[in-house]
């Protein structure tokens, strides 16, 4: 049996409430103050806009805008991103050959057609049929079509020409996770040379706010970081998409590419989510990657949601690592699919600066290495189900 091969994150594409790109982020996070999110558009709730984003930039075709729905436009934008931050975009020689990964959920509902239903079905005794009937006489059949969620992985293609093996993974954050690991296996095993893997997500909606309110908190006034939300926990629905570019170390060196960081591995569990399951799957997955965990040059991005009981036991098992930790969804919000790809955008960019922006909540805990961060460990707890972990390493 041949042995694995390195893998490397060669580009990143990364849009949020914060900003647009790597460096706009890390700007800005390293600035600290009040995170960008908006209390007022769907009040009481907090939720995390995108950014405003120049589409013509990497949509170059009105066309293309005005048949995608704001999840889809955000998504090809993250990923034309990280295409030119590969140095690959509009190169038909790699983008022929070159696979691809996407996480993706369901696209928008149509509000008003959700609305009235809700009004109306409390006039009546038989409220199954009722909706029944409903959705399908009021909703238009294009509206389901258009919102599949393989339609972002054909958009991109499309607009980027991305033509290789084509999958899309759904599962909210653990759908990001699970795209990142298959990706990265494939290559590491010689099934790939290069993949685009990425995902993304529009929690700025207000059937997403209903439909999340109805099983979970959401956090209102005052904003509180993800660590200290109470015992219910709260979530933060954000905008966002985030895509990176991965390929084999020698595919990279032989059309002249320099490394952002070297992904050393990718895990992904699942739970029943009873008490203390996801601090047991988490820590066994710590304990996967231990013996390559440089104690004095490593940091944990968490990808903590602010949902309970899953924020509290991962904070329990981040507390016993010894390692500087930050959570980004104080920051940028809940993104679902996108989230964990998030997070690795992130975890590059503290390992390619070697240090770490200010924590925020209790547990935010420690410092950058004196001697600098070569590693970082990027976690995903979701919200609901699904664990993962990803090791990334400083390309010397």
């Amino acid at each position: 049996m041949s042995a694995r091969r390195d893998v490397w994150i060669t580009g990143v594409g990364l849009v949020s409430a914060v900003g647009e790109g790597l460096d706009q982020h890390w700007d800005k996070l390293m600035a600290g103050g009040t995170p960008p999110y908006d209390e007022k558009t769907f009040a009481p709730y907090i939720t995390f806009p995108v950014v405003p984003l120049n589409l013509d930039t990497q949509i170059p075709k009105k066309g293309d805008q005005r048949q995608m729905e704001a999840w889809q436009r955000i998504g090809v934008y993250a990923a034309g991103l990280a295409l030119t931050d590969a140095g690959i975009a509009g190169k038909p020689e790699i983008l022929d050959k070159a696979d691809m990964i996407v996480a993706a959920g369901g696209g928008e509902r149509d509000v008003a057609v959700d609305s009235a239903i809700l009004t109306d079905v409390r006039k009546t005794e038989k409220r199954d049929a009722f909706v029944n009937e409903r959705l399908m006489s009021d909703l238009r059949p294009t509206l389901f079509l258009a919102q599949l969620p393989n339609l972002l992985a054909g958009n991109i293609s499309l607009v980027h020409g991305v033509v290789g093996s084509s999958r899309t993974f759904m599962g909210e954050e653990a759908s990001g996770v699970d795209a990142l690991r298959v990706a990265h296996s494939r290559i590491a095993a010689g099934q790939s040379e290069l993949s685009l893997v990425g995902g993304a997500y529009n929690g700025t909606r207000w059937d997403l706010v209903l439909l999340f309110r109805l099983g979970t908190p959401l956090l209102e006034a005052p904003f509180r970081p993800v660590w200290d939300r109470g015992p219910e926990g709260a979530l933060t629905l954000a905008a966002m998409g985030a895509f990176v570019v991965i390929e084999s170390r020698e595919h990279a060196q032989k059309r002249g590419a320099k490394p952002i960081a070297r992904l050393a591995s990718v895990q992904s569990s699942r739970n029943l989510r009873k008490s203390g399951e996801s601090e047991k799957t988490l820590r066994a997955e710590f304990d996967a990657v231990a013996s390559s965990v440089k104690k004095d040059a490593a940091v944990v991005i968490s990808g903590a949601s602010g949902a309970e009981p899953a924020t509290s036991e991962e904070k329990k098992v981040l507390a016993g690592t010894g390692l500087p930790v930050r959570a980004t969804a104080t920051h940028i919000g809940n993104g679902m699919e996108a989230q964990f790809l998030a997070n690795i955008a992130l975890g590059c960019q503290a390992v390619r600066k070697g240090t770490l922006f200010p924590p925020s909540g209790s547990g935010d805990t420690g410092n950058a290495p004196a001697k600098g961060i070569s590693q970082a460990l990027v976690t995903s707890v979701g919200h609901w189900r699904g664990e993962g972990l990803a090791l990334i390493e400083r390309v010397d």
